[in-house]
């Protein structure tokens, strides 16, 4: 990994939105948890991703911000071999949080049921990337 130009923890603990690249190719937007030093993705056999990983596990995964207000234009690109985990609720909780907020009152009874119903049941599983390549662009400039 080349030395980045930013804070790379404190810019994917940001609740941005990832875009997942699988052989085909196939690019798909997601929503990640960036946790010991891995990318978490929560997804099931309801999508097309999780055959596509288990068919061949190397990704990409590129998550920006280009904020033309700020001037703020980063990147993170992640690639390496995505692992099949079982899914964890405390894990999904923080995830979910992070894009919904803390009261999971408010949350859409689709993101709730992640966390309540049997994962095994339904197919829940994380993709964990850790990555063997991580590179870090800061291409911002002055508004």
């Amino acid at each position: 990994m080349t030395e980045p130009d930013f804070d790379i923890d404190a810019f994917l603990a940001r609740p941005l939105t990832a875009h997942v690249a699988t052989s085909g190719p196939t690019v798909r937007p997601t929503w990640y948890l960036w946790e010991d030093e891995a990318l978490w993705i929560l997804t099931g056999p309801w999508t097309k991703l999780l055959g596509r990983v288990k068919a061949d596990p190397a990704v990409a995964v590129a998550i920006g911000v280009c904020d033309i207000a700020t001037g703020e234009v980063r990147q993170v690109i992640a690639r390496g071999k995505a692992e099949v985990l079982p899914f964890d609720v405390p894990r999904g909780r923080r995830k979910l949080s992070r894009y919904l907020g803390a009261d999971e009152t408010r949350w859409d009874e689709r993101f709730r049921r992640y966390l309540h119903d049997d994962p095994a049941e339904r197919g829940t599983v994380w993709l964990r990337l850790r990555p063997s390549s991580l590179t870090a662009t800061d291409l911002s400039y002055q508004v």
